[in-house]
């Protein structure tokens, strides 16, 4: 009889001291959850406020890009030594260039931390990537680089938001082609490649993916480099804003997609956006 009461007491304990532990971890787990929702909230007021800020700067600046267009302007008129005339022209000259630079770096902000809402449709990710080639290729011109198109044959289609990711792809061909501006360690023409492919992964996603490479014969990067690249404000380019490929991350991410690079010092670069094929019922 008592083997059994000490039986029946150690067992009450046992369950007793186990349900303080289960206690124990939904308390931790409850609080972990309002510490997470508290962050959230104060994230979401900051960027509310920092949108908001962005926002109100971006007006004063509008004015002083006005005013200095009409400085400049007025300038021209004056009847003053041609030397002083020169100077004053100079430094209106940078006050413009400054503040057209302020204007595009509050645009970049607010894309990056806006709300992306993606309208999608279907759409041919060849015919769109198409598309952007004919777009950009003047300026690859211009920059002299040459720039050309692999397409998978027949069609790549997805569900996808086309504004969006033509802006994807966009910021990767600008970023490609102010790397091989900077350096071309292969000596010839710096090319820009933009290529398409399929990959079927089998199981359950039976159309796979669509691949978009941006290829690139710039001057590639290191380790660190590729590590940090992604981060916001992480800029290798004099006057880059650093928010370019994480922008573009976002909205690759967006779409349920994946943005990978391969790259190496003196071998150039590939960024790889992988997007699902399909309608957009298949991709949820």
């Amino acid at each position: 009889m008592t083997g059994w009461v000490l039986g029946f007491v150690l067992g009450a304990l046992a369950t007793t001291v186990a349900g303080l532990v289960l206690l124990r971890a939904a308390v931790e787990r409850v609080r972990t959850a309002e510490r997470r929702a508290r962050a959230s909230e104060r994230l979401a007021e900051l960027g509310a406020m920092t949108s908001g800020l962005a926002h109100e700067i971006r007006n004063p600046l509008s004015t002083i890009t006005l005013n200095a267009q009409i400085l400049a302007e007025a300038i021209e008129d004056l009847p003053v030594d041609p030397d002083e005339k020169s100077r004053l022209t100079r430094r209106v000259g940078t006050l413009y260039r400054e503040t057209d630079r302020l204007s595009a770096i509050l645009a970049d902000f607010l894309r990056y931390a806006g709300e992306l809402r993606l309208s999608r449709e279907e759409a041919d990710v060849n015919l769109l990537v198409d598309e952007l080639v004919d777009f950009f290729h003047p300026q690859a011109e211009r920059q002299g680089v040459r720039l050309r198109a692999d397409l998978e044959p027949g069609g790549l289609q997805a569900s996808v938001d086309v504004p969006q990711l033509k802006q994807a792809v966009l910021n990767l061909m600008l970023n490609a082609v102010q790397a091989m501006s900077v350096q071309n360690p292969n000596n010839g023409t710096p090319e820009l490649i933009l290529k398409t492919r399929r990959e079927v992964s089998g199981g359950r996603d039976r159309e796979g993916s669509a691949v978009i490479h941006v290829i690139d014969t710039g001057p590639g990067m290191d380790g660190e480099t590729r590590r940090k690249i992604f981060e916001p404000y992480y800029s290798t380019k004099k006057g880059g804003t650093g928010l370019g490929l994480p922008t573009t991350r976002r909205i690759v991410e967006a779409h349920g997609g994946t943005l990978e690079i391969y790259s190496e010092p003196g071998r150039g670069t590939d960024f790889a956006i992988r997007l699902p094929l399909g309608t957009a019922e298949e991709n949820g």
